[in-house]
């Protein structure tokens, strides 16, 4: 019985240092049970900058990050062009690391991070929306995005696209990375498309 119990500790400790998760006492939990959407993969700062340039960012934007990861993008679009931004990710441990990364950037106070669900994150106040999702993903949000953003607001996607009753307004080919931009359109032309899938 000791063996076990040793053993069990011993596998908790290895998990914990192998993940860089932390103590159970610490983690916050986020306010879903769903799981991850998608794995997390980071976008090279290469990929970053051309997803802000091709955005056309200024200083009145503000710039959601669905899925934030790290929170690279709105520390990106802050430390360059001044921008307020919002990260969300259902991972504790990337918002807790983008939060220590936007302190590390000296724009904490240009930034928030939250654990929270990209489908339930109320959109209204974005200019520019930032995704690094999957097609599938991408797709389910966009009578999210019809729904929310203002007219002129573009939606900047790193490889993935929306499906082809939305075509991308721009579209860069960067090696083997692709980047999308739409610009949406005033709400009276936005039609059925909004509840397309």
């Amino acid at each position: 019985m000791k063996h076990l119990i040793v053993g069990t500790f011993m596998s908790s400790l290895l998990a914990t240092v192998a993940f860089g998760a932390a103590p159970p006492t610490t983690v916050e939990v986020p306010p879903t049970n769903r799981k991850l959407d998608v794995w997390y993969v980071p976008t090279t700062d290469e990929v970053v900058n051309r997803m802000l340039d091709v955005a056309r960012i200024s200083p009145l934007d503000v710039v959601y990050d669905l899925g934030c990861g790290d929170g690279r993008i709105v520390i990106a679009a802050a430390k360059k062009y001044g921008t307020r931004g919002v990260g969300v990710d259902l991972d504790p441990a990337r918002i807790r690391e983008a939060k220590a990364n936007a302190k590390k950037a000296g724009v904490e106070n240009l930034v928030t991070f939250k654990v929270a669900d990209l489908f339930k994150t109320d959109l209204r106040e974005a200019t520019v929306v930032t995704l690094y999702l999957l097609p599938e993903l991408n797709r389910r949000l966009k009578p999210k995005l019809f729904a929310e953003l203002p007219t002129g607001a573009r939606v900047v996607s790193h490889d993935w696209d929306m499906g082809r009753d939305w075509p991308p307004d721009e579209y860069i080919r960067l090696g083997g990375d692709g980047i999308y931009m739409w610009k949406m359109p005033p709400v009276e032309e936005r039609g059925e498309r909004k509840v397309m899938k």
